[in-house]
């Protein structure tokens, strides 16, 4: 398996890993925390919610990575600059200081090519991408999970671990909390 990480500027390939398997379903398509306003992503509701992402994908830098394992795209992270995300104005996850950092909060591997690694490909990834578009630091908000299963539906954050072993350090502790685990602030300074 030859692994390479590229923006997500496709739209195609984006909706292939992480769109609705029905066209008119109202699933996340990781617009949670890339919408600033929680009304506005309650409210975008199918088709406008892929057309809402397909416009996300033209822009420059995109909305994310995408991992390929040939042509075929195989996983995702969503990494964006803080300052337009909701997590600027996030209460239970807290700014360490006012560096403009971008944030990595969003892992998805399509089923089929799990447990292969690709979190830590795709985690790679976000950094090299973050850092070519001039971030000054990457941070993500993974569950301290101590080893701990994670509930699969909620490991989309990631876990302190796989952040530890891409060189991240914890930042500051949240009170956030998903699947039982509460989650820290990981960080990566790229200067």
């Amino acid at each position: 398996m030859a692994i390479e990480v590229r923006p997500a500027d496709v739209f195609d390939d984006v909706a292939a890993v992480i769109g609705p398997k029905k066209p008119t379903s109202n699933v996340c398509f990781c617009l949670s925390y890339r919408l600033l306003s929680s009304k506005e992503n309650v409210a975008l509701r199918e088709p406008q919610r892929s057309e809402r992402v397909r416009e996300l994908c033209s822009m420059d830098p995109p909305p994310g990575v995408l991992a390929y394992d040939g042509d075929e795209p195989v996983g995702w992270a969503a990494v964006h600059p803080r300052a337009d995300t909701s997590f600027a104005k996030n209460r239970r996850i807290p700014h360490v200081d006012d560096l403009d950092v971008w944030s990595v909060w969003c892992f998805r591997v399509r089923p089929g090519h799990r447990k292969k690694g690709l979190v830590h490909h795709l985690l790679a990834g976000a950094v090299d991408f973050a850092r070519a578009n001039g971030a000054p630091a990457i941070e993500g908000y993974p569950v301290d999970n101590r080893g701990e299963k994670v509930d699969l539906t909620m490991a989309y954050v990631g876990t302190r671990a796989v952040f530890e072993e891409a060189g991240f350090t914890k930042a500051s502790d949240t009170t956030s909390v998903l699947s039982g685990h509460p989650r820290v602030i990981m960080r990566l300074d790229l200067r």
